[in-house]
Parts: C-alpha cells; sequence; structure tokens
C-alpha cells in the first residue's frame, strides 16, 4: 500500500464530499434505488422506517467496522478516511434547505454521475469509499468466492428488494443511476491517460510494415511468431500502438503495401514508456 501524501487526502476529502452531495441532493430526496449504502436505505426505508440518512450514514460506519476486523490494517488505512468524512458531510449537507426541484429520472440521473465522480477520484489515489463494497470483500475472504460474481450477487439482493417495495418502475429508474456512477468512474480514472489505438497486423509482408511503422511513425512495434490454425502455416504478427490521429494513416498505409492483411484494432488507455509519457509526438 501506498503512502497518502497530501494531494492524495486533497483528493479523498473532494471526492468524499461530492459523493455526499450526490446523495443528498439527489439520491436520497427521490428515492432513488442506487447502488451503495444509499439504495440500501431507501431499499429499506419502508420496512425498517428509519430516517435513510442516519442510517446510511451508521451503515457506513458499521462496514467500516466490520471490515476492519475481518479485513485487517491495511483495509482500514486505505478506507477509513472517506469512511469517516462521508457520514460528516451528508450531516453537513442536510442541514441545508436546498434540494434540486427536477424530474426523479434526471435525479437518477445526475446522482449516479456526480457519486461516480466522486468514487473515482478517492480511487484514483488507491483508496476506498468503503460502502457496500465492504461485503463481498468479507465474503470473498472467508470463502474464496470471486469479488465480482459476490458483487452481481448483493447488487441483485439489492434490485430485488426494491423491485418487491417499489416496484418496476423505481428498479428501471435506478439503473440509470448505477449505470451512470459506472460510466462516471470509468472517465474519471482514465482522465489524463493517453487513448490510443493498438492494432495487431498479420501480412507477408510484415517487414515493409514494420520498416514504415519505425520511419513514417516513428513508432516501435513488436513481431512475435504465430501459426495459422487453419492452414497450419507460421506467420508473423505486428503489435503496434499509435494515438488516434495516425490511426487512419497506418491503416491506409498497410493497405497500401499489403491489401490482404488481417488487422485487429481495440482501444488502449493509460500508456507508460518511451513515445507516449516521454515525449510523445501525438
Amino acid at each position: 500500500m501506498k503512502n497518502l501524501n497530501l494531494p492524495d487526502l486533497i483528493q479523498i476529502f473532494t471526492g468524499t464530499l461530492i459523493l455526499a452531495v450526490s446523495v443528498v441532493w439527489f439520491i436520497i430526496p427521490y428515492n432513488i434505488l442506487s447502488g451503495g449504502v444509499a439504495g440500501i436505505a431507501v431499499a429499506l426505508e419502508p420496512l425498517l422506517h428509519l430516517n435513510k440518512m442516519i442510517f446510511a450514514n451508521v451503515l457506513v460506519i458499521a462496514l467500516l467496522g466490520a471490515g476492519t476486523v475481518v479485513l485487517g490494517k491495511q483495509f482500514f488505512l486505505t478506507t477509513a478516511l472517506s469512511s469517516l468524512l462521508y457520514p460528516v458531510f451528508t450531516s453537513l449537507l442536510s442541514r441545508s434547505a436546498y434540494i434540486p426541484q427536477i424530474d426523479p429520472v434526471l435525479a437518477s440521473f445526475y446522482g449516479g454521475l456526480l457519486g461516480g465522480v466522486g468514487i473515482g477520484i478517492v480511487m484514483r489515489t488507491g483508496a476506498s469509499t468503503g460502502g457496500m463494497d465492504i461485503p463481498p470483500m468479507i465474503i470473498h475472504k472467508l470463502t474464496g468466492m470471486k469479488i465480482n460474481t459476490l458483487v452481481m450477487i448483493t447488487d441483485g439482493l439489492t434490485v430485488l428488494l426494491g423491485l418487491s417495495l417499489y416496484g418496476i418502475e423505481a428498479v428501471l429508474v435506478g439503473m440509470i443511476s448505477v449505470f451512470a456512477s459506472s460510466y462516471a468512474i470509468g472517465k474519471v480514472l482514465t482522465f489524463g491517460s493517453a487513448t490510443s489505438k493498438s492494432v495487431q497486423i498479420i501480412s507477408r509482408d510484415w517487414q515493409k510494415i514494420t520498416t514504415e511503422i519505425n520511419t513514417t511513425f516513428e513508432r516501435g512495434a513488436t513481431v512475435f511468431d504465430a501459426i495459422g490454425s487453419y492452414s497450419g502455416e507460421p506467420k508473423k504478427v505486428i503489435l503496434v500502438v499509435v494515438s488516434e490521429r495516425q490511426y487512419n494513416h497506418l491503416i491506409d498505409t498497410i493497405k497500401s503495401i499489403d491489401p490482404t492483411a488481417f488487422i485487429i484494432t481495440t482501444d488502449a488507455a493509460d500508456m507508460h514508456g518511451e513515445g507516449f509519457t516521454y515525449g510523445a509526438r501525438i
């Protein structure tokens, strides 16, 4: 675990505040069945008849305690600050009478978007916001089950609970928040990273193509051996990463050398190393 410095602490502070705003202004007032402790508080309110904000805050602290007991000191150090700041921020924001008067669908979207931004900012430091991520982590340690499977089960149970108490419309509105949050987390985590194209090329003229990549595009490439499963013939596969601005030029160049070349392209992000993070010409 890395040591958190001052910029990291500022990021955790800011991200947790944004997450609290999303909960206080959008999720709780509009009873959005989102993920996380706020969604659980909304789902259980008809059964327990407890103040949703207080219940969510108590749940955060209780989960932090349970996680610390089972998962240990390192978990506590990466989760405690955000988990302790969260109830403070939500309590302070709840004292404000300001609640945006908007359609519940918009509340779900912007609540999820803001929440995702806040979680993403915290995660960029290597820390965690805790909450409903903790039960899957605990069960994983005790049983060895895959975390992604446990997260899916946890989310599924939350959705089923919401469906039984609020109906299908509320669940569908809540899913907007879940998707918006997931999208925002991904964007924040990759913000500032170089976005490029990873290209694999299979061609008989691999030497000419690699020469063009080296000279025209000023890129390095990796060439490795492969065998065609149908023909059984040995082949060469070129792997190269280029900027988005260079991509179309690269494809045109490959086709001019070998119109029959087989090309596979995928998006690539967060490149590091010479040519990308060290004075890249992109």
